[in-house]
């Protein structure tokens, strides 16, 4: 008979609650502008081009920080941390609301990156701190579940903002919620600054890393328009060559105080988790992507319709997180990584079988199975990610994690553009992009299946 999972305190549930609202404030963000972008380009008379970067201003900076802020967490404290990031956070999304043009409406949203980045791994390494080992498996679940569900409510709750009151009140929205996360937090959440700190800051590790993932995020990114071959996405491509070359070096001789301790890259079982996430968001990534852009462009759904659309995927997507946990302290790592790979690569094939014909109720069908693939597979290697490594280093671990995830995607975004810009139309080329990815899952598939690990939460204890 399995035995009964250690109860949660008072505080403990308080405290998750908190989690949640912080965890659903910074997944809403990522989606809500999505539907938004029309609206604000109008308001400002901008062009699409330089109106796109309220989206990839706000990624960009995240992506380039996540590692820094979750070793400063680790170091810090991460409720201390946390409090900064949000306070960061709501200050410029209060001044991104109030924003009098374009070019302020930007650097309040890059600024925001700087707290998102801060936020992020501190809310990780508090969630999986605030759970007890039995029940690191539904931490995992808890955090994807919510995560899952405000990426879906984003574009609903952001378009709805944007036609009865304005695309101002998405920056507004984020007052009261964070307000109330970190009310509950700071009640319920006890200080977890480390006593005898002797780690310092490493700014050497941070800058030429910052400045090598800002190099290779922003190429990716420009590569979309520019194409690989312009000299400034190759100038940006060696500078993230030279930076990390030069990151590694100064790292070498750092211990267990650099940017990234001597006990984390020397783990193995983490980085494989890392590359298998790299494989993986490709996936994600094109999904969220290519199936608002086939239903938009081909089918003639409106932005909200197309958001809506997506719903079957990021529902089932919902649901799996919160039963993967479950599965996880059962099954182990392992098995549920494995199910999650075959049901990413399945539904991307399924999705593959695309033509101009083709109804949304087709698309159905795989949508839930990629869903599901998605429930399945993310919260379970970030649990066995942030597992693998000494506790002292979970908000560090999530956000290296993190950083592979934003990178599988923006490699992805650039191959499976050039595939569709290479295709005679929309359609044939999304079908070409899908069945790339499919295989892809493929890849991800012999590397799990090789090194990742983890034990059911029974037999650690």
């Amino acid at each position: 008979m399995a035995e009964s999972k250690t109860p949660l305190t008072r505080s403990q549930k308080l405290g998750l609650v908190a989690l949640t609202f912080a965890i659903f404030l910074i997944g809403n963000d990522f989606t809500a502008f999505s539907v938004a972008v029309p609206a604000i380009e109008k308001h400002f008379n901008s062009d699409i081009t330089t109106t796109q970067w309220v989206i990839n201003g706000y990624a960009l900076v995240f992506g380039v920080l996540i590692v820094s802020g979750g070793r400063l967490a680790d170091m810090f404290g991460r409720r201390r941390i946390f409090f900064i990031g949000t306070a960061i956070f709501v200050a410029f999304s209060v001044l991104g609301g109030l924003a009098v043009d374009i070019w302020m409406l930007l650097i309040c949203r890059c600024l925001m990156g700087v707290g998102g980045a801060m936020m992020w791994p501190s809310v990780l390494g508090m969630t999986y701190n605030l759970m007890p080992k039995d029940r690191a498996g539904q931490a995992g679940g808890l955090i994807m579940t919510v995560a899952g569900a405000s990426n879906a409510i984003g574009p609903l709750l952001g378009g709805t903002l944007t036609d009865v009151l304005s695309w101002r009140w998405i920056f507004f929205i984020n007052l009261p919620i964070a307000a109330l996360a970190v009310f509950i937090c700071w009640k319920e959440i006890a200080d977890d600054r480390p006593e005898d700190r002797q780690e310092r800051i490493d700014y050497a590790g941070v800058t030429t890393l910052s400045l090598s993932l800002f190099g290779l995020l922003l190429a990716l990114d420009l590569a979309v328009d520019l194409s690989f071959k312009n000299p400034l996405i190759m100038m940006l491509l060696v500078a993230f060559f030279v930076f990390m070359g030069i990151f590694i070096k100064v790292e070498g001789h750092k211990g267990r105080s650099g940017l990234i301790p001597e006990d984390v890259a020397s783990n193995r079982k983490f980085f494989a988790a890392g590359l298998t996430t790299l494989l993986l968001s490709v996936i994600f990534f094109a999904a969220l992507l290519y199936i608002p852009q086939y239903l938009t462009k081909v089918k003639g759904f409106s932005a909200m319709g197309a958001g809506a659309g997506l719903l079957p995927m990021m529902v089932t997507f919902a649901l799996m997180s919160y039963q993967s946990g479950r599965l996880y302290e059962k099954l182990g790592a392992k098995l549920i990584i494995t199910a999650g790979i075959i049901c990413l690569g399945g539904g991307m094939f399924m999705l593959s079988h695309l033509h101009k014909q083709t109804e949304f109720s087709a698309l159905v069908p795989g949508m839930i199975v990629l869903g599901a693939g998605i429930g399945l597979f993310y919260p379970t290697i970030t649990t066995a990610a942030i597992t693998s490594v000494d506790p002292s280093r979970s908000s560090l671990a999530g956000a290296i994690l993190y950083m592979f995830q934003i990178a599988g995607g923006a490699i992805g975004l650039g191959m499976n553009t050039t595939i569709v810009a290479m295709a005679p139309d929309i359609s044939t080329g999304i079908d070409r992009a899908f069945t790339v990815n499919s295989y892809l899952a493929l890849a991800g598939l012999i590397v799990c299946l090789l090194f990742v690990s983890g034990k059911p939460a029974e037999q650690t204890q």
